[in-house]
């Protein structure tokens, strides 16, 4: 069986977890990891038994494809060299930091014909999978993400940062032109808006309410999907779904199976099947665009009313 051999760009928090599932997957090898902090990257070479470099480019010559888990500000330059040396990328969100950086990627991966995917790990989530098929003509969604001060992924405000992934889900449920955008929000421990709350409409006259925070005293990761006779009630941090349907004048709840599995894991096992087999993405860099694009319209309007 031919392997993969992938290498881990930034190796901080997210990243030496990308590292270690890399090394369990059975079609792939984990040939090289990168950090330029120096104790980051000990730690994980010591643990995995893998070699390291403080320069990403010297992994050019060891891997067949990367993961670009450095902060989002890196995320353009490196994984464009990457893709210039003819290496897949997965590059974790936020996919980039603008839109013409996004382009940059999109057309570069496209030129050389390589796999760009982009990290949104909630498309994988058991939950998810279990009710997308159920999900037809969404009505109204409410979705709430909230988690205590996290003290990374600072460089980002929370609506790259943790919104993002509800926006991408959004987007991929209700495929529909967005006629209206209205988001508040407010800055409390970063220089960037740290609460976010934003109402979608769409043309179709779907309404979407996102409220993110990652100054809550409590984790919160759920979505409400409001159809005509039916609500699908989602808890991505419990792999939890049920399903309420009106039936006459009563409405029967029911609780549907999942079976339980790591969301990054089967990310990350995509992506390599997607390189191996030379399948799109699932997110792919234009999936990944379209939210980023949204997600950068709501942080303007937030920051503009915020004078930042």
């Amino acid at each position: 069986m031919h392997k993969l051999k992938v290498g881990v760009i930034g190796v901080g928090h997210l990243g030496s977890i990308h590292a270690r599932i890399y090394k369990e997957i059975p079609n792939c090898q984990l040939a090289a990891v990168c950090d330029i902090n120096n104790a980051h990257l000990h730690k994980t070479c010591n643990e995995l038994g893998v070699p390291g470099f403080s320069d990403y480019r010297k992994l050019f010559d060891q891997v067949d494809a990367v993961s670009v888990a450095a902060p989002t500000n890196l995320h353009h330059d490196i994984a464009a060299e990457c893709l210039t040396y003819k290496k897949h990328c997965l590059v974790e969100k936020p996919f980039t930091t603008t839109l013409a950086e996004a382009d940059s990627l999109i057309k570069l991966a496209k030129k050389n014909k390589l796999i760009l995917q982009v990290g949104h790990i909630e498309r994988f989530n058991s939950a998810f999978a279990a009710t997308k098929e159920l999900i037809k003509e969404p009505k109204f969604i409410e979705c709430h993400r909230l988690s205590p001060f996290p003290h990374r992924s600072l460089d980002v405000g929370a609506v790259l940062d943790i919104m993002i992934h509800d926006i991408d889900i959004v987007l991929g449920l209700v495929r529909s032109k967005i006629k209206r955008v209205e988001a508040v929000g407010i800055n409390v421990l970063t220089q960037f808006e740290d609460i976010a709350n934003v109402r979608i409409t769409f043309a179709n006259h779907c309404v979407a309410n996102l409220t993110a925070s990652r100054v809550s005293d409590e984790w919160m990761r759920k979505i409400r999907i409001f159809q005509e006779d039916t609500y699908i009630s989602l808890d991505y941090k419990e792999a939890k779904a049920s399903l309420y349907r009106k039936e006459g004048a009563q409405i029967s709840k029911q609780d549907l199976p999942i079976e339980k599995e790591q969301p990054l894991q089967k990310e990350l096992q995509s992506f390599v099947t997607c390189v191996l087999e030379n399948k799109e993405p699932l997110v792919s860099g234009p999936v990944a665009r379209e939210a980023l694009g949204l997600a950068l319209k709501i942080q303007h309007q937030i920051w503009l009313k915020n004078n930042c």
